[in-house]
């Protein structure tokens, strides 16, 4: 039931125009499962990658990207690279993402053990004390104090960026404060209904709600699922995403604006006119719940002159991140809630620890930890 046709034209939607409509996009349709088409694909790759003049230089230090990581019971964390420019070599001091490692051993696509790796290899490597994320850049340093350095660079840039796009720009709780501080006149907002019939009366309900202090701007609407789209325009325009009996598409879903645009859904057009009014009263208050991120059970318990204890912890499940809330808890009991002073790996501070590593974790206000005790990482999410 695949429809080319409607891909095309949704490429086209993004500015992208394949060439029989007129752009200089090749496309190429293929069947994975039958293995059509994988030929046509190949030869047009080369072509494009031929006319384009595609090369890389193999001298000086490797940059590159990561394609696959793991974790390994017997050889640790695992990254397989793409070598995209220079030569990866056995002994590198690299910083991939915000980890800063050196490449113990490197193997080739056939499990072969290899000293270099040159643009365009595929290289498993080992060495890295963490994890990587598919998708993260790796760059060879001069030394592994830079690498070092870098890391922690580019964690403190990803801890301030993951802050930033954790605080939404506009949403119906602070609107009103907003609103009373001057910082917004104009409450824009998106609206997306199952069908016109149910779209019109919650447009015309909206618009009535506009006052003199605040003027409510329908920036968009229309029948259908909450989109990618409708959620990039929100982000760019402050605005917030109201629907009513729709859901998210699957790719809005997955969308990291999510992270930054208060999408609000409803099922009864009073409750959502009703919030609306609300927030430009300012009587709507904000709901929260625990989203549990990761958890670490203490293995040791280390005391060091003037910081108080730091219990030295295995991290069971999911991840611990430095700007997280923690609980700490005994017999699946709450002892204690507030958040860490210190996150580290051996001597290094780290912005966050996955599951199956070791990690030192310090803890505001609260050091009589015991073995065994457990410390749940959380966020605390708007619903």
């Amino acid at each position: 039931n695949a429809n080319p046709d409607r891909v095309k034209q949704q490429l086209a939607e993004e500015g992208l125009l394949v060439e029989e409509y007129g752009g200089d996009v090749i496309c190429v349709p293929v069947a994975a499962k039958l293995g059509q088409g994988i030929d046509d694909l190949l030869e047009n790759v080369l072509l494009v990658a031929d006319i384009e003049v595609f090369k890389a230089d193999p001298n000086g230090r490797a940059i590159g990207t990561v394609i696959e990581s793991s974790l390994d019971k017997a050889r640790g964390s695992t990254a397989t690279l793409l070598v995209q420019k220079g030569t990866l070599k056995q002994g590198d001091a690299l910083v991939v993402g915000s980890i800063a490692g050196r490449v113990r051993a490197m193997f080739d696509s056939m499990g072969n053990a290899i000293e270099s790796a040159t643009p365009s290899t595929p290289v498993e490597v080992l060495g890295l004390p963490e994890v990587p994320t598919a998708g993260d850049t790796f760059e060879v340093m001069e030394s592994d104090r830079i690498a070092r350095e870098r890391a922690a660079s580019r964690a403190e840039t990803e801890r301030q960026r993951n802050e930033s796009s954790a605080r939404k720009s506009v949403s119906l709780e602070d609107v009103f404060a907003q609103m009373k501080a001057g910082k917004v006149k104009e409450l824009r907002i998106i609206v997306k209904a199952d069908v016109d019939g149910s779209l019109e009366p919650i447009i015309s309900s909206l618009t009535q709600l506009s006052t003199d202090e605040l003027r409510l701007k329908i920036l968009h609407s229309g029948a259908g699922d909450i989109t990618d789209s409708d959620l990039m325009l929100a982000s760019a325009s402050d605005a917030i995403v109201i629907g009513f009996n729709v859901p998210l598409s699957p790719a809005a879903q997955k969308s990291e604006l999510l992270q930054v645009v208060d999408v609000r859904t409803y099922k009864v057009i009073y409750e959502l006119i009703d919030d609306v009014d609300k927030a430009l009263k300012g009587m709507l208050e904000p709901v929260y719940e625990d989203k549990v991120l990761g958890n670490a059970q203490i293995r040791a318990i280390f005391r060091i002159p003037r910081r108080g204890n730091i219990a030295g912890c295995l991290v069971n499940e999911g991840v611990i991140q430095r700007n997280a809330l923690i609980h700490v808890k005994r017999n699946d009991k709450v002892l204690f809630t507030g958040k860490m002073h210190s996150l580290k790996r051996f001597q290094d501070d780290v912005n966050e620890v996955k599951a199956g590593f070791e990690c030192g974790i310090g803890i505001e206000g609260f050091d009589a930890f015991a073995e065994g005790d457990i410390i749940e990482a959380f966020q605390k999410v708007r619903v």
